[in-house]
């Protein structure tokens, strides 16, 4: 694969998400670890790098006090809280981000095409800026297999890019819900290279 066509997405490998964050997913941490590894050794095989972020200011019915799990949660990513930072143990692989995609400031985003960076004086979605750097093929790895990794995965192949989700790079939060992304994953045309954590 030429690097000129390939990007790299790490989705959401943020502190809530890890280890005693506020929804926090096992193996999190060592997602982070493997991540910032994968990076050191396979930038150069990428044309650009990129990372999403859950970044909720007063996402409504998103956060509850009594959550689902589906289609509420706890408090996470608040803006301005160290459960939205990224988890120390990528801080390696941000070394080699190019952009930051945040999401879900006022409603629910699960996809890192939900979200926008700022070049210049202008707010740009991942999808534009990806085909503005020529990529025709993504990598999606981070965090969690079974909600914003699948969401955003879905979405690059959706937008017409090859997908493929490094599965030894993403952490799932429960067995059924990450099969059965997995499952759907496969049915819509993304590759899938090893297992997740704690698979």
């Amino acid at each position: 694969m030429s690097p000129a066509r390939r990007a790299l997405v790490l989705v959401d490998v943020q502190n809530d998400f890890c280890e005693g964050g506020s929804l926090a997913v096992a193996g999190g941490a060592e997602v982070a670890h493997r991540i910032s590894a994968h990076v050191r050794d396979h930038h150069d095989e990428y044309a650009a790098v990129a990372a999403t972020a859950d970044w909720h200011e007063d996402p409504g019915a998103h956060f509850s006090d009594s959550p689902d799990y589906v289609d509420t949660w706890p408090v996470h990513c608040r803006v301005g809280t160290d459960g939205a930072l990224f988890h120390p143990a990528a801080e390696e692989a941000f070394e080699h981000v190019d952009a930051v995609f945040r999401k879900g400031r006022h409603s629910a985003a699960y996809s890192g095409f939900e979200g926008s960076t700022a070049e210049g004086d202008r707010r740009v979605g991942l999808a534009d800026w990806l085909r503005e750097r020529g990529v025709e093929e993504v990598d999606v790895a981070g965090i969690a297999t079974d909600h914003c990794v699948r969401a955003t995965a879905l979405d690059a192949a959706h937008e017409g890019f090859a997908t493929t989700v490094l599965l030894d790079l993403t952490a799932g939060v429960a067995p059924q819900t990450t099969a059965a992304a997995l499952e759907e994953l496969a049915g819509a045309g993304v590759a899938l290279t090893g297992q997740p954590v704690g698979a």
